[in-house]
C-alpha cells in the first residue's frame, strides 16, 4: 500500500486532530522499526524500539468495518510484536472513542494512564498497554 493509499484511507477514517498526510506516512515507513500491516480495506502501522512496541494508528474503512479487520491487524500486531522481543506495547486511543477503546480491550489492551488535550483541547488520550503473544496452534 503507497504513502497517498495510507493518506486517503487514513482521511476517511480520521478528521481529528486531522489525517496523516502520505509525506507523514513515507517518513514513519522510512524509519527504523516501523512495519505496516496490510489487511483489505484497513491497515495498521507499529514500530518497535529495543523492546517496546508502539501501535501508531488503525485504520479500517468506516463502509468495512466491524467485519473483523481489525481483530486482525490487532492480532498480527501483538504476534509481529512478540517475534521481535517485545515486552511491552502501548498506545493512545481518543477517551471519547468507545467502539476504539473496546475493540482494544477485546484484544487483551488494558487501560494505564491518559494524556489531556492529547488529540486536542477537551479530548484527552487513553494510554492502554498490552504484552504480545504469538498464537501457537
Amino acid at each position: 500500500m503507497s504513502p497517498d493509499a495510507l493518506a486517503r484511507l487514513h482521511g476517511a477514517c480520521f478528521t481529528r486532530p486531522r489525517p496523516w498526510s502520505a509525506d507523514e506516512f513515507a517518513g514513519l515507513l522510512a524509519g527504523t522499526g516501523t512495519f505496516l500491516l496490510i489487511e483489505e480495506h484497513g491497515f495498521l502501522l507499529g514500530r518497535v524500539i529495543a523492546d517496546e512496541a508502539e501501535l501508531l494508528t488503525l485504520a479500517v474503512d468506516p463502509a468495512h468495518r466491524r467485519q473483523g479487520i481489525a481483530a486482525r491487524l490487532l492480532a498480527g500486531f501483538s504476534e509481529r510484536s512478540a517475534a521481535l522481543g517485545v515486552t511491552t506495547a502501548f498506545l493512545e486511543v481518543a477517551a471519547d472513542n468507545t467502539a476504539a477503546r473496546m475493540l482494544y480491550v477485546g484484544a487483551g489492551w488494558v487501560p494505564a494512564g491518559s494524556r489531556r488535550d492529547y488529540y486536542a483541547p477537551g479530548i484527552d488520550a487513553i494510554i492502554m498497554t498490552l504484552q504480545p503473544t504469538i498464537k501457537t496452534g
